[in-house]
């Protein structure tokens, strides 16, 4: 599948593939270094925090920032018109975020690293979306049953299983009635053996319990031009 933009792969003065390969790989490294520190912690989920702090806001040092929204959820919204308010679960720099409030939904973002909201905020300074601080295993109680459409991009991936198990069947209580949760990810093949994360590739067996309640509405994988793995989008609806 061709995604729908390609912004993050043509941007002038990058540099060539082998030279952006071998710095991945580094910050690569260099993410799997804090993880796995803060997995024998009390605060398994501080690398996130760390990670953008110590980026100094170059987003070439945060492994998973595309620099474009989501290219599923691109082509879920050209089918999809806006519709109320929308959540973004774990927004990262805030590409997601800022495309759904140019599609015209009343977007809040959250993001567990405080570092990681201010810095979405200050890019995306010209719109109109609610950026707040907030972690998925604990969400404010006033976002429950508050959202037309909650929105999940690479999160669940890239949180420890223990951790994962106890955090997705917090997704789908807050959507208000009729409201779409959409989920995008790495799909995990289960003929081979996953490489250890973060991120963790999921199954559809997981995904499963993440809609569990409600209405199954799409399972879509494709691979995506110059991104490892093949992704998914599950989408589900609140009936």
């Amino acid at each position: 599948m061709t995604p729908p933009s390609s912004r993050a792969l043509t941007l002038e003065g990058q540099s060539p593939p082998t030279c952006r390969s071998d710095r991945m790989d580094e910050v690569r490294e260099r993410m799997l270094e804090m993880a796995n520190k803060a997995e024998t912690s009390d605060k398994p989920l501080s690398w996130f925090e760390d990670l953008y702090r110590h980026s100094n806001r170059d987003r070439g040092q945060i492994p998973w920032d595309w620099n474009e929204p989501h290219p599923f959820l691109v082509e879920w919204s050209k089918e999809n018109k806006a519709n109320g308010r929308a959540l973004v679960v774990g927004s990262g720099l805030g590409e997601d975020a800022a495309f759904l409030w140019e599609r015209g939904w009343q977007v809040t973002a959250f993001d567990i690293s405080e570092e990681a909201v201010e810095w979405a905020r200050h890019l995306h300074q010209d719109t109109g979306i609610d950026w707040a601080v907030g972690d998925l295993l604990n969400p404010e109680q006033d976002w429950i049953g508050r959202y037309d459409l909650v929105v999940e991009v690479h999160i669940l991936q890239a949180i420890p299983e223990e951790i994962r198990i106890r955090a997705s069947p917090n997704l789908a209580p807050l959507l208000a009635s009729g409201g779409t949760l959409v989920c995008i990810g790495r799909l995990a093949d289960e003929s081979k053996t996953e490489e250890s994360g973060p991120p963790w590739a999921l199954t559809w067996d997981f995904l499963n319990q993440v809609g569990e309640g409600l209405e199954e509405v799409e399972r879509h994988s494709a691979f995506i031009s110059e991104k490892e793995g093949n992704r998914y989008r599950a989408v589900w609806k609140k009936a």
